[in-house]
């Protein structure tokens, strides 16, 4: 703004064709007819939906929702019975021996047997056993099936991943709630450039004529050579001015192109009628617009979600203190020396509980620590509905500021151009000197720009209010 103020504080006599120009680009009459043409198509709000489909921070966001989705079919999973194929196959040398004298000691004890009989009805050539433990030539080729009976871990968990998920849905709304505003901000920066460099190109070329008309007036004794080399010199201080606005203007429309992820020097489209529009008023009061807020804010689901999530840690660490864990299992396959599956086949079905009944205090901590976090998160859901409050508040107020700005800088404009028209009547007779003509001239052209950037002042505070109350 103070760059505008500075490119007018010195320019010089205008011819009167000059200001009618200035009058018909500035008079309302000439709003409300470019306000009558047929309305374009809303190039803002089609910024705003390419925006979402392609800003690659929300893009990272739904990624992020993607993965929480697949923690929760993780969670869902563990309800489903487990079947597991698990062969195995070890050979062995070396090691530690079994060796028991079976034979040394049941031998004998046989042959007597069969002399005392008279037959030979007991073996008397068993062997002593000497067998590794480590087994050499072994297989155990069986199918696992285990399955949770009851399992407090497996369904608390699913409830919190649930909630976690709700949560990062939030955040996302949220991250989608601020790239609406980021780019709406943004395209009102880019108009306010254009507008900018109008308004200096325009001054720039009633210099460049005011140079004409003082070089005539030197050349017809009237005025001295100083007049034409100040209106050069006010020429060179635009021609620097008008720099650093293009700057302005190619650096905003990089950062709109950015927010939509496209090539940073694709042109953007202006929205004539968009400024010449007015916006209403808000209906709504402050009060009623702090309970949309507190309705429609995605940051306090986000909260909401995590403080769901935390408290049903709680209820997870109480259950693992007090109830055991029941499942069912069982083995089928087969299991010998050697791959020939004859008279190996066995069968082994489980039914088996697990309670931690002494864990030195630990799940006691773990059930404080859970309160802990949920009173945390609860304390911060608390502090963000306080602050939306008074985001909306401020918001509110701001906007209802920007509005009565623009009132006002329009009396501006006609109680500065009703001047200068007394002004430059005098100056042409005579009967005013040069300052008091440039003064008018800079306090006419400072109400101009003024009611420029109150317009899309107008707009940004808008545009900010329905940040705060996430209207779409």
């Amino acid at each position: 703004m103070n760059l505008l103020y500075s490119s007018i504080r010195h320019l010089t006599n205008l011819p009167k064709w000059h200001w009618l120009a200035l009058f018909i680009i500035y008079h309302p009459s000439f709003i409300s007819n470019v306000s009558a043409q047929p309305q374009p198509t809303p190039i803002l709000d089609e910024y705003i939906q390419l925006g979402l489909q392609n800003n690659l921070a929300l893009r990272q966001e739904t990624l992020e929702v993607s993965r929480v989705t697949e923690s929760l079919n993780q969670a869902r999973a563990l309800f489903y019975p487990r079947v597991t194929f698990n062969p195995t196959y070890s050979m062995a040398a070396g090691g530690r021996r079994l060796e028991f004298p079976i034979g040394d000691l049941i031998n004998p004890i046989y042959s007597t047997l069969n002399r005392l009989t008279g037959a030979e009805k007991f073996p008397t050539n068993l062997e002593n056993v000497n067998q590794l433990l480590a087994p050499n030539n072994f297989h155990d080729t069986r199918v696992n099936v285990q399955y949770a009976i009851y399992n407090t871990d497996i369904q608390y968990n699913y409830l919190i991943q649930k909630n976690l998920l709700t949560a990062q849905q939030a955040r996302r709304q949220v991250i989608e709630n601020e790239l609406r505003y980021n780019i709406a901000s943004a395209y009102y920066q880019y108009l306010q450039t254009l507008d900018a460099i109008r308004i200096f190109t325009n001054s720039k070329s009633i210099l460049r004529d005011l140079v004409k008309l003082n070089q005539k007036l030197v050349n017809n004794n009237v005025a001295t050579r100083d007049v034409v080399t100040s209106a050069e010199y006010e020429v060179s201080k635009l021609d620097q001015q008008m720099a650093v606005a293009e700057k302005n203007r190619e650096t905003a429309r990089a950062y709109v192109n950015f927010l939509i992820n496209r090539d940073l020097l694709t042109d953007v489209k202006v929205d004539s009628v968009l400024l010449a529009n007015p916006l209403p008023a808000p209906a709504e009061s402050v009060v009623s617009l702090e309970e949309a807020a507190l309705t429609q804010r995605k940051e306090l689901a986000q909260l909401q979600g995590s403080l769901q999530a935390a408290q049903t840690a709680i209820r997870l660490n109480e259950a693992n203190a007090k109830i055991p864990s029941v499942y069912l299992g069982g083995y089928a396959g087969f299991q010998g020396y050697g791959y020939t599956f004859k008279n190996q086949a066995y069968t082994i079905g489980q039914l088996g509980l697990t309670w931690d009944l002494f864990k030195g205090y630990e799940k006691r901590s773990k059930i404080q620590q859970a309160k802990i976090q949920a009173e945390s998160v609860q304390t911060k859901l608390t502090e963000v509905q306080q602050q939306i409050r008074l985001q909306v508040v401020q918001a509110f107020y701001e906007a209802d500021a920007a509005d009565e700005s623009l009132r006002a800088t329009a009396q501006g404009v006609t109680a500065t151009s009703q001047t200068l028209r007394v002004i430059d009547s005098k100056y042409r007779n005579g009967q005013a000197l040069l300052i008091e003509f440039l003064k008018a001239q800079n306090d006419h052209l400072t109400a101009q720009i003024q009611q420029s950037l109150a317009k899309m002042d107008v707009r940004m505070k808008r545009a900010a209010l329905d940040r705060v109350t996430a209207v779409k």
